[in-house]
């Protein structure tokens, strides 16, 4: 039987499935933590030209003839300190969201429908989500990136991918693409939550740092709204919490290169605190659905490292939202107008 029988077959009779699936989608992951699977991993996500805007045939001959020569030995050392018996954790936790979140939609009665995740990069891929969905003859798609702040390296090139994968479908399902919710008031919430949890286990600290993902200033030069949005989303939980704003810094992890990124620098701003006398600091990542690389190696331990070899005593990171059931409700939230 064709796959597309449950929707050509008598198409005019009106027996269409209308069903909606959803595909939540996440950055992704290597296979597994050794070089040669981070040499296939980094090919994909280095190529892709959203995350790296300089003349494609000069990056190409940079990334295959130096980059994935030396960064893969390096890089798999460091997936092999988070890595878990589960595998990649940012998969692991993506698919508990996933679960958790087929269930509250079914549990408020919305009986027809998939849920299925994706990785932009790596697997299980975006292609197989869609293909997934399409076997059950599906007539609607939601595509949820887990990113809350809407940026072009992950959000837009998540469309890409979506739109690279349907252009070749001969009936293009009706598609819905959610490009962020920084302001959902369930997702702040959830955020305000686990920063709220943590001060009455831990107590105030000195500074409260949220880290977002850093990106090359020029994004943000060209009209790249990511910035703003990490901004506004520090501002709102700030506000939710009642918080003094002498108490928040907001910052940018994860550069690489010689070009400007967006500033501050996480790493520099932790070096540079003990000697202003800053000693006890708690870090958060909201730009982060799901714990990963950037928050488990690079926040939980280089940062650490940089902020206590500065001088600093007190450091704790307070992990991403996961599969909290206050994420979970957020997440629903966002959907629940589209089902």
């Amino acid at each position: 039987m064709s796959r597309f029988s449950a929707i050509t077959d008598n198409p005019h009779d009106g027996r269409f499935n209308h069903k909606t699936g959803i595909l939540v989608t996440n950055l992704g992951s290597p296979d597994a933590p050794t070089a040669k699977a981070l040499r296939v991993y980094l090919a994909e996500f280095l190529s892709d030209p959203r995350i790296v805007e300089i003349p494609r045939l000069l990056w190409l001959m940079i990334l295959h003839g130096i980059i994935l020569r030396v960064r893969p030995k390096k890089s798999a050392k460091a997936y092999q300190s988070i890595w878990t018996e589960h595998g990649s954790p940012l998969v692991h936790i993506s698919q508990q969201q996933t679960d958790k979140l087929n269930t509250l939609i079914k549990q408020h009665g919305f009986e027809n429908t998939e849920v299925v995740m994706a990785m932009r990069y790596g697997n299980p891929s975006i292609e197989a989500g869609l293909e997934a969905l399409r076997d059950k003859g599906l007539t609607r798609i939601i595509v949820l990136p887990l990113y809350p702040q809407y940026s072009s390296p992950t959000t837009g090139s998540t469309f890409d991918a979506v739109a690279n994968v349907l252009k070749k479908w001969r009936w293009v399902p009706e598609l819905h693409f959610i490009n962020g919710y920084h302001k959902n008031p369930l997702y702040i919430e959830a955020l305000a939550n686990s920063i709220a949890e943590d001060l009455a286990a831990n107590g105030t600290p000195q500074k409260l740092v949220f880290s977002y993902h850093g990106m090359p200033k020029r994004f943000l030069d060209h009209g790249d709204p990511y910035h703003c949005l990490c901004q506004q989303t520090t501002r709102l939980v700030v506000e939710k919490l009642g918080l003094d704003k002498s108490l928040v810094e907001t910052t940018f992890q994860s550069r690489f290169g010689k070009a400007e990124w967006l500033q501050p620098y996480t790493d520099a701003t932790l070096a540079s605190y003990p000697e202003q006398g800053i000693k006890d600091i708690a870090i958060i990542s909201p730009a982060f659905s799901a714990d990963c690389l950037e928050t488990l190696e690079e926040l939980e331990e280089e940062n650490r490292e940089i902020f206590e070899h500065a001088g600093g005593e007190k450091y704790r990171y307070i992990a991403a939202l996961n599969d909290r059931d206050d994420h979970i409700n957020a997440l629903f939230d966002v959907l629940k107008p589209l089902l």
